[in-house]
C-alpha cells in the first residue's frame, strides 16, 4: 500500500508557471533576461544577473530570500544546514525514523549530526516529539517518501512544527515543481532542491528560505569560484520555466501506467501501483523475481538503465531500474521482485511496450 503525494495537474502547473513569468518580468526586465554577467560583483558578493534570478525564485516560492549554490540538492542541503542549525552550533536535528537518502545520510555524519528519530506516519508521536522539554530547535523533513509505507502529510508536519515555534529544514528534492505547496511556503525556514533536476545546468541548486539563513548561505560562499554564475543562473531558470507542465503531464502519464499494468497490459506483473520513491513512478510488483534480469533486458529496448539526477534534462527515454537505496534499505527483500518504472519524456503506452519487449526476453 502505498500513499502518493498529490501532484500539479495541468491548470495549476499553468498557474505556477505563470508566477514564475511574471516574477520574470519585474526582476528581468527589457533585455536583462538575453545577457548575464560573470564574477563577484563589489557589494554583492555574486553576479548581478543571479542575484536577480535569486529573487525570482523568492517570488515564486513566496520565501523572503534565495540563494543559489552549486552541489545541487545535496549542495543546497548542506548549504542550508551549514547556514542554519550549524551555524548556531545546533548538531541535533528531529527527523523522520525511516532511512536516509543516501547523500543526505553523507551529509548528517560529515556534519556530526545527532538525528532525534521519531515516526512521522505518527501523529501524536510526532506532537509528542516537537513538544519534549529537550526536543530540538530544529526540523529536518524530506518532502518525498522514504519508505513505500509512509503516509503522513509532509507539510502538515511542517506547518504543526512552524506553529510550535520550530525552524524547519526541507528536502523538496523531487517535490518542487510537482507537489502544490513547498514546505516554505507554509513556514519552514527553508526548502532546499536542485535545480539539475528541473532540466537546468549540472551542479545548480538552490536554497529558499528567511532572509536570515539565506544571507549566511551567501555571505559563506564568498569565493568567486563557488559562485553560480550568471549564465548559468538564467540557464537554469530558462529551464524552470517550462518544468511544471512537463511534470503535469508526466504525473497524469505515471498513474496511466500503473492502470495499464493493473489491468494486465504487460505479462509478468502481478501488480502496481503509484509512489514517491524518489520521483513519482510506478513501482512494479513481478510475478516471479527476475527483476534484475528485466532491467538488463530492457534497455536493450531503448530504456534507460540509471538515473542521471531522475529528471535531468539528459533523461528521455522511460527509465525501468531498481527502488532506491533508502528504500531497498527499509525492504531489502523488493529488490528481485520489483521495478522502478518512470516515463520520463515518454508516454504509457511506449514504456509498457518496452517493458513488455523486456519480460518477453
Amino acid at each position: 500500500m502505498t500513499t502518493p503525494l498529490p501532484h500539479l495537474d495541468a491548470e495549476g502547473a499553468f498557474a505556477l508557471q505563470q508566477r514564475i513569468v511574471a516574477a520574470i518580468c519585474d526582476e528581468l526586465p527589457g533585455d536583462e533576461l538575453f545577457r548575464a554577467d560573470v564574477g563577484v560583483k563589489l557589494g554583492l558578493g555574486r553576479p548581478h544577473t543571479t542575484a536577480r534570478v535569486e529573487r525570482v525564485l523568492a517570488r515564486t516560492f513566496d520565501a523572503e530570500d534565495a540563494c543559489l549554490v552549486q552541489g545541487a540538492g545535496t549542495g543546497a542541503i548542506r548549504a542550508a544546514l551549514s547556514a542554519g542549525p550549524w551555524r548556531d552550533g545546533q548538531r541535533r536535528l528531529l527527523a523522520h525514523d525511516a532511512p536516509d537518502y543516501s547523500t543526505t545520510a553523507t551529509t548528517f555524519r560529515d556534519g556530526l549530526v545527532e538525528a532525534v528519530r521519531v515516526d512521522l506516519n505518527d501523529p501524536e508521536a510526532v506532537d509528542a516529539a516537537l513538544k519534549a522539554p529537550d526536543s530540538p530547535a530544529w526540523v529536518y523533513i524530506q518532502h518525498t517518501r522514504q519508505r513505500l509505507a509512509d503516509s503522513f502529510d509532509p507539510i502538515a508536519v511542517v506547518e504543526r512544527a512552524h506553529a510550535l515555534g520550530k525552524r524547519v529544514i526541507v528536502d523538496e528534492n523531487y517535490a518542487a515543481v510537482r507537489t502544490p505547496r513547498l514546505g516554505v511556503q507554509v513556514g519552514a525556514a527553508a526548502s532546499t532542491f536542485s535545480l539539475f533536476k528541473l532540466h537546468g545546468p549540472e551542479g545548480v541548486g538552490v536554497v529558499v528560505g528567511d532572509a536570515d539563513l539565506c544571507d549566511a548561505a551567501h555571505a559563506a560562499n564568498y569565493s568567486g569560484g563557488g559562485q553560480v554564475q550568471g549564465p548559468q543562473a538564467v540557464a537554469a531558470l530558462q529551464s524552470l520555466v517550462s518544468a511544471p507542465l512537463n511534470w503535469a503531464r508526466q504525473s497524469k502519464e505515471v498513474h496511466r501506467l500503473a492502470r495499464l499494468l493493473r489491468d494486465g497490459a504487460v505479462h509478468g506483473i502481478a501488480d502496481a501501483v503509484v509512489a514517491n520513491v524518489q520521483d513519482l513512478c510506478v513501482v512494479a510488483l513481478l510475478d516471479t523475481p527476475v527483476a534484475d534480469d528485466v532491467r538488463a533486458r530492457a534497455s536493450r529496448y531503448g530504456a534507460a538503465p540509471y538515473p542521471v539526477g531522475s529528471n535531468s534534462r539528459y533523461e528521455i527515454a522511460p527509465m525501468i531500474y531498481r527502488l532506491s537505496s533508502s528504500t531497498l534499505d527499509a525492504q531489502p527483500e523488493l529488490r528481485e521482485w520489483t521495478l522502478r518504472i518512470n516515463p520520463m519524456r515518454a508516454g504509457a503506452d511506449l514504456t509498457a511496450d518496452i517493458l513488455s519487449r523486456a519480460l518477453r526476453g
